[in-house]
């Protein structure tokens, strides 16, 4: 079925969640008035579901192609990105310095999440070239900004990230690839990445890559990681030592090439220090931690697309009947409850991902308190919301039962795609980890207090509940082992998650009745709001047992013993 933007739905969660009138607002971000925030809504929905959408079905079943010549997109995707290029649809939330409109980074999300929506795979590619353009953003030279941002902004140009390798997998600081100074502030660059999306393509004529590596005499670890620019093409035109030797073949987003990208076999590639010697981590987590919100969108878009298409299903399939009548399988409860609970998480996610970016929107200005709730919010935004995207894909194939089964209907390809989201920009464990390593911890545990207690200021007796249980697990916490603390920190990312996107629903659900909206919108957001507080947060609240077990238990069975 064709993808029909939640238009109304984001737009109201922009005003009552984001507080996008307050943020536009007088010097802040002048120039994103209302009529300005509901055009580029309005208008990045009509792009997505016109231009992206019909080439989502192409991207899965043709893919990308990899020949000794370069990867190759299918048939309908160069038009497809030069209309996005020329609606300056990346440009949204980059320096207006360099030829971005300066708006908000909600309205970018808002942007992301549609073409995510209408076509994964494809959405991949401008997602990583934001986290280029962060990353020169913060840490390049004035020269190399004017030099690499103008055409990574307008999209004439990509951009990705070069952080893994074979051996080296999640762990960063243990990469080999070299960097070695030959003057002019240029470096040798030689090694090899996996699993670089985007890393090859024919949508643009030229591809920025930003690729982790080590100086010579760098001390092991992550304490000797640099980052470095390097350009399929260099600045002075000439090709450079950059190649894609291999595209991975995979469970879905068949449109993206994940590439095996080679840097100087021939010894002939060049590079630019991004940033400070050494300083390669710091400039990392500017691109990750933007990638890492919209991955977790990511989880939004596949939510929202295989939730539209399962309803749809489910209102026109007849099967069995009702009352001696042939009904369609929408009337049936076990139907109606998957169906409700697709919309609560969704709904869920979307008011979570996008209350982060207005967070980080709010931290650009100078608001310290923002830019600490934002960090504190990133593995919450990324796991959760990738873990409701697989969770609620998942359930759309369950609702058009054996239909779902069979590619041809197209909720498999929602699946297949959404489960990747989980894997990368760090694991979901990983952010987990650092949600109980790190954020937890972040200005003496202020971040954490202040969140749960806007949350219990406005909770619902529900949301309440769960905020009691959160502050038993941190207070236990606090006194256990790093090992235990591990074990238990995937359900307490579930536990917090959960509470603040009840809080959010919960009030949208209090600014419904005083809104303009439609009847069946009312009604919709009521009953999802209704769900996540007694349904989802009663479920959260269940995971105290599994947050405060400790290892002890997985840790008493030898690594023999597993594999019994």
């Amino acid at each position: 079925m064709p993808y029909t933007p939640p238009i109304e739905e984001q737009k109201f969660v922009l005003r009552h969640v984001v507080g996008i009138e307050e943020l536009g607002g007088g010097n802040a971000f002048p120039d994103a008035t209302l009529d300005t925030v509901d055009a580029i809504v309005e208008g990045a929905g009509d792009f997505a579901a016109g231009e992206w959408a019909p080439l989502n079905r192409t991207g899965d079943t043709v893919g990308a192609k990899w020949s000794a010549d370069g990867v190759t997109m299918p048939e309908g995707f160069h038009a497809a990105y030069r209309a996005y290029v020329e609606g300056g649809w990346g440009a949204i939330a980059a320096p207006a310095s360099h030829g971005g409109m300066g708006l908000p980074q909600v309205l970018a999300t808002v942007v992301l999440e549609d073409l995510g929506s209408a076509n994964m795979g494809f959405s991949l590619c401008p997602m990583l070239s934001a986290g280029a353009i962060e990353a020169l953003k913060h840490h390049g030279t004035a020269e190399q900004q004017d030099r690499w941002l103008p055409k990574l902004i307008s999209g004439e140009w990509t951009g990705t990230m070069n952080l893994t390798e074979p051996q080296a997998g999640s762990d960063v600081g243990a990469l080999k690839s070299r960097a070695e100074p030959i003057g002019n502030g240029l470096y040798r660059i030689k090694g090899q990445k996996i699993f670089i999306t985007y890393g090859d393509h024919d949508l643009t004529d030229n591809i920025v890559h930003l690729v982790l590596a080590r100086l010579p005499d760098a001390p092991p670890g992550t304490k000797g990681i640099s980052l470095f620019l390097v350009p399929k093409v260099r600045a002075d035109g000439a090709a450079n030592d950059a190649r894609c030797v291999s595209i991975e073949h995979k469970l879905g987003i068949h449109a993206s090439p994940t590439c095996v990208m080679a840097f100087g076999d021939n010894d002939d590639c060049e590079g630019e220090l991004i940033g400070r010697e050494g300083g390669g981590m710091a400039a990392m987590f500017t691109m990750m931690n933007n990638a890492r919100m919209n991955v977790g969108l990511q989880g939004v878009s596949i939510a929202e697309a295989a939730t539209q298409q399962a309803v749809d299903y489910a209102r026109t399939r007849i099967q069995g009947s009702r009352e001696g009548k042939p009904a369609a399988i929408i009337e049936f409860p076990d139907l109606r409850r998957m169906l409700l609970r697709m919309k609560a998480l969704t709904q869920g996610a979307r008011a979570l991902t996008y209350y982060m970016a207005g967070q980080v929107d709010r931290a650009s200005l100078g608001d310290e308190t923002a830019a600490a709730r934002a960090q504190l919010l990133t593995p919450l935004v990324k796991a959760w919301g990738t873990d409701v995207g697989c969770e609620v894909a998942s359930l759309g194939v369950q609702i058009h039962g054996g239909m779902g089964f069979i590619e041809e209907t197209g909720a498999a390809q929602y699946y297949r795609d959404a489960r990747i989201a989980p894997i990368y920009e760090g694991t979901n464990g990983i952010q987990a980890a650092d949600l109980v390593g790190r954020k937890l911890g972040l200005q003496g545990g202020e971040p954490l207090r202040s969140l749960l207690a806007d949350i219990r200021a406005k909770a619902s007796m529900e949301i309440g509940a769960l905020v009691d249980v959160i502050e038993e697990v941190a207070a236990w916490m606090d006194g256990a082992s790093g090992d235990d603390r591990l074990a238990g920190s995937y359900p307490l990312l579930t536990m917090l998650s959960v509470a603040t996107a009840g809080w959010l629903l919960d009030r949208q659900a209090a600014a419904i009745e005083a809104s303009d909206a439609s009847p069946e919108f009312r009604a919709a957001k009521v009953a999802a709001a209704a769900y996540l507080r007694t349904v989802v947060a009663g479920e959260a609240a269940g995971l105290k047992a599994a947050a405060t077990m400790g290892d002890g238990l997985a840790r008493a069975l030898s690594v023999e013993t597993f594999a019994a």
